[in-house]
């Protein structure tokens, strides 16, 4: 059977409070980490690490639409690429190494 971990946290007087360690340890919170407060009927509230989304980019969000609406609006303008223009890309960029499955990091600044 599960060991039940149990820790206690005081509110201060504008209703904050800090998260236990051991608590943090557990569900392996971070800085800036969310977290879900699930409330049962009998009064019971079970706390959770809350599940993370992607962070939305406004302007990114905003240059994609644009690129989307002016290919719809102008589908003449689209062009294929041709072995000219492929290789002249591949100049560009040398020996550059890019692994498009890795994971992109803010540690890595």
């Amino acid at each position: 059977m599960p060991t039940t971990v149990e820790a206690d946290s005081t509110l201060t007087d504008r209703y904050q409070t800090t998260v236990p360690e051991t608590v943090r340890r557990v569900l392996r919170l971070g800085k800036r980490d969310k977290l879900r407060y699930s409330i049962r009927p009998n009064g019971e509230v079970v706390l959770s690490r809350a599940a993370t989304t992607p962070a939305s980019d406004p302007v990114l969000d905003a240059f994609l639409a644009f690129l989307a609406r002016d290919m719809a609006e102008h589908p003449e303008r689209l062009q294929g690429l041709n072995a000219e223009l492929v290789n002249r890309l591949q100049a560009l960029v040398g020996e550059v190494e890019l692994d498009l499955d890795a994971a992109l990091s803010a540690d890595d600044e």
